[in-house]
């Protein structure tokens, strides 16, 4: 199967290797989300009718779900569930379908490339219903990355990422990894900007903090959101791990680039609105 081809590279998580795991604490090293973000939901892609991968996302309105592009390139079909646990699977109809799940139509950046993902790294599912909620998440500004590029040592600003992916990844032969279907957060400090891939300062991607004190992103959370902290405002979208273990950093796909926002257009949204 083809997700997921590198580990400085795609971290949706494929089925097939997702089996029982032991209780989950967080995303990895963080904690529960505890209702905090309710439009934050786990999606599956199908690929000729079949549940292929896993990822996470967000409801940027009552029909659009926002995620990475590497979640929805090749995907014939997804579907998204909202509920905050989904550890009984067959209870929830996970991954072909139930009472809850939503299916949708899957799009993907037109510019995005399977070999340069972290270039394009964004894509999004329409539903085919509407999920009705108080508020959702919003999509930043035009170049609202920017201002948190300083001096190393003088950016204070936290970011929470929150999704559905492992909360340990280790080899198959330990029984050590923890996959439990559960909506976490973490808390995340950037590192630095466009450095894992030699972009040169294109303006694409972000490394953050991936670490046991504050926790960090794994496989599965593709997709999911990277909000400042303490607002719905998706800075970026989860897209990349450097190692198999989930260890170190990982890498976000900024959303506030001039093409995202032209496309994201397209579909009727705007930065700041929900709804």
């Amino acid at each position: 199967m083809r997700r997921p081809r590198l580990f400085v590279g795609l971290a949706a998580l494929a089925l097939a290797v997702v089996g029982t795991a032991s209780p989950a604490s967080a995303i990895r090293y963080g904690e529960p989300d505890a209702g905090e973000h309710p439009y934050v939901g786990l999606m599956i892609a199908d690929v000729d009718g079949a549940p292929a991968w896993r990822c996470s996302g967000t409801l940027v309105s009552p029909t659009i779900f926002l995620t990475a592009g590497h979640c929805t390139f090749g995907a014939d079909g997804a579907r998204v569930w909202f509920e905050e646990d989904l550890t009984d699977r067959a209870a929830v109809g996970y991954p072909t379908g139930g009472e809850t799940s939503i299916e949708g139509t899957a799009s993907t950046h037109p510019d995005y490339d399977d070999d340069a993902f972290y270039l394009n790294d964004l894509g999004l599912v329409v539903l085919d219903e509407p999920v009705l909620l108080d508020e959702y998440g919003a999509l930043p500004d035009l170049a609202y990355f920017d201002a948190f590029f300083v001096k190393r040592g003088q950016n204070r600003q936290v970011f929470t990422a929150v999704g559905y992916g492992l909360q340990r990844s280790m080899p198959a032969q330990t029984g050590l990894t923890e996959a439990e279907l559960v909506r976490l957060q973490a808390t995340l400090k950037i590192i630095n900007q466009d450095a894992a891939f030699g972009e040169k300062k294109a303006g694409n991607s972000v490394l953050f903090t991936n670490n046991a004190s504050t926790g960090g992103t794994c496989s599965g959370d593709s997709g999911g959101p990277i909000f400042v902290a303490g607002s719905n405002v998706i800075a970026a979208v989860t897209s990349y791990g450097i190692n198999a273990r989930c260890a170190g950093t990982g890498g976000g796909y900024r959303v506030d680039t001039a093409d995202d926002l032209e496309w994201l257009a397209t579909f009727g949204l705007v930065p700041g609105e929900n709804g």
